[in-house]
């Protein structure tokens, strides 16, 4: 849920979430358009199928190995050594883009996983990473970092050089007008009850641009996030 959204924005969702699917079973005894329902206000909807896809996946045990991890649907690197330093405190070393950065900035270049798992000191993975994550985000942030509130600016490369901060994020797509609006638009439709395919276009926001309505209808169909049956569009398993 914290993957591009923000922590205020999270925690009354994920407390909701979990009086709901207090269990990985119970979350994959549901059908993945309930589990869409209650990630509703959280965007990036297709999070929420692969979900419930890895909870399907789990059956009643989270993996506590990288290798079974990884192989779950839509779980990369950084969320498997997330859920290894924060659910079973393995020392491994997690990579946001706000440690990322934070890394590079000491250092004086960029950081490989292999590395940041040399550094995390031995037994201390879920303080170490905690710490990164928080110094990252509030503190060596992308484009106004507070370096004289910084515990170990002393020692950081980056400022000792005064030079051109290469390692600065870049913006994101706009929001506005984009196809992730669109298909935010029709799966918040979708969440109310069915939507006719005469009526796609509307619930995307384009009543005059149906093709491209119907394009973005299409990949939700692509990514699990609905199905349609005699011309009407559902939640799965609705």
């Amino acid at each position: 849920m914290l993957q591009q959204t923000q922590v205020t924005r999270v925690i009354p969702k994920y407390e909701a979430f979990l009086a709901r699917f207090p269990t990985v079973a119970s979350c994959a005894a549901a059908s993945a358009g309930d589990v869409v329902r209650m990630w509703a206000g959280l965007g990036y909807n297709r999070r929420a199928v692969n979900l419930h896809r890895a909870a399907v996946a789990m059956g009643d045990r989270v993996p506590d190995t990288l290798e079974e991890l990884v192989a779950l649907p839509g779980i990369g690197p950084y969320t498997a050594r997330a859920v290894l330093a924060f659910a079973f405190e393995r020392d491994v070393g997690v990579l946001d883009v706000n440690v990322i950065r934070g890394l590079a900035r000491y250092h004086g270049r960029p950081v490989t996983q292999a590395e940041a798992d040399e550094l995390v000191p031995d037994g201390e993975g879920w303080a170490w990473n905690q710490a990164l994550l928080d110094l990252g985000a509030t503190v060596c942030t992308a484009r106004t970092p507070t370096c004289d509130a910084c515990p170990i600016a002393a020692g950081c490369a980056w400022r000792r050089s005064g030079g051109d901060d290469p390692f600065v994020a870049t913006r994101q797509s706009t929001f506005e007008g984009s196809d992730r609006q669109g298909r935010g638009r029709l799966v918040d439709a979708l969440r109310v009850g069915p939507v006719t395919v005469a009526d796609v276009p509307a619930a995307c926001g384009w009543p005059t641009d149906p093709d491209r309505a119907h394009r973005i209808a299409a990949s939700l169909f692509t990514d699990g996030l609905a199905v349609t049956t005699d011309g009407v569009l559902t939640l799965p398993g609705h």
